[in-house]
């Protein structure tokens, strides 16, 4: 007995994407706009990764009273102290702005935490971090995520045509710049983790648009005359079941990090979970549409009436 696939979608769905393709352009328009103005007055709120300080990973021998902790540690002149709980209620997050001098400066103040939190605590890592080395990983975090994005623009485009490599590097630039927009707005912690979310969001937005496209080039191939609007709806349609079947799983995967995985992992999980909406959106309306901008491809010619 053969088991039919499962479908979310119809198979002979119809829905006319292109022409809601101006709604979407605007929607894209006002995320960037968003994101820009929200980097222009608020910044991002970059972690100890990339400002440089002291974080350090305490487990209490009980549930850990915060704000009694806060009052302690700034007690201790240390400057900006930020505390984080995380996990279970014994387990805190303590950060602590760079202090003026070198390392022994920075390890005196480690030591100050642990002589005011006393021999009761579980240290379970502590971590130093100058602003050089802060700088230099913010920098190798953009050339990564920057270089990421062109390198699948030049893939796409050798595998399929040019114009589909320039509309997939703008597509996949849009979801990163937006989800960054995220962390701006937000304020969510922007780390090394941030960057991971990022990258790990390009290589999902691509794998969506690549599989738009394949079936765009199948269709092209079988209609040597015809309307690229009809390529681009026939295509979109297609694959609707297969890319709401892959979003739906994967937030299936996410759910319980963002319910569940505290504040340590929220900046991730919330990146990738937002992530997924709008390469899904992006791969649909986006990189799709924005064929029709390109000049011709060789594989099909404009409508003729015969």
């Amino acid at each position: 007995m053969l088991l039919r696939p499962i479908r979310i979608i119809p198979h002979d769905t119809k829905i006319d994407f292109v022409s809601k393709r101006w709604v979407a352009f605007f929607v894209t328009i006002a995320l960037v706009i968003v994101t820009i103005v929200a980097l222009y007055m608020k910044g991002l709120n970059f972690g100890i990764d990339f400002k440089g300080g002291i974080l350090i990973e305490v487990k209490g021998p009980q549930a850990v009273d915060i704000g009694a902790m806060r009052g302690d540690l700034g007690a201790l002149n240390l400057g900006q102290v930020e505390l984080q709980q995380f996990g279970t209620p014994e387990d805190v997050l303590i950060r602590i702005q760079r202090q003026e001098g070198d390392e022994t400066a920075q390890m005196k103040a480690v030591q100050s935490v642990r002589d005011k939190l006393g021999s009761t605590y579980e240290y379970r890592r502590v971590e130093v971090v100058g602003p050089t080395v802060g700088r230099e990983l913010l920098r190798a975090g953009i050339l990564a995520t920057v270089l990421a994005i062109l390198a699948i623009a030049i893939y796409v485009g050798f595998r399929f045509e040019w114009q589909f490599g320039v509309a997939a590097l703008i597509s996949t630039f849009h979801d990163v710049l937006v989800t960054v927009g995220l962390y701006s707005v937000l304020q969510l912690d922007f780390n090394l983790t941030a960057v991971a979310a990022l990258l790990t969001l390009a290589g999902y937005s691509i794998n969506d648009t690549v599989v738009v496209f394949d079936r765009m080039r199948e269709t092209m191939r079988r209609q040597k005359v015809g309307s690229l609007v009809n390529v681009i709806n026939d295509s979109v349609n297609q694959t609707l079941s297969r890319t709401t079947m892959t979003a739906g799983t994967t937030l299936l995967a996410l759910l319980p990090l963002v319910l569940i995985g505290g504040d340590t992992l929220i900046g991730f999980s919330a990146a990738l979970t937002w992530g997924i909406f709008i390469g899904t959106y992006s791969s649909i309306y986006v990189a799709a549409s924005l064929m029709l901008y390109m000049p011709p491809l060789r594989r099909l010619e404009t409508t003729k009436t015969k």
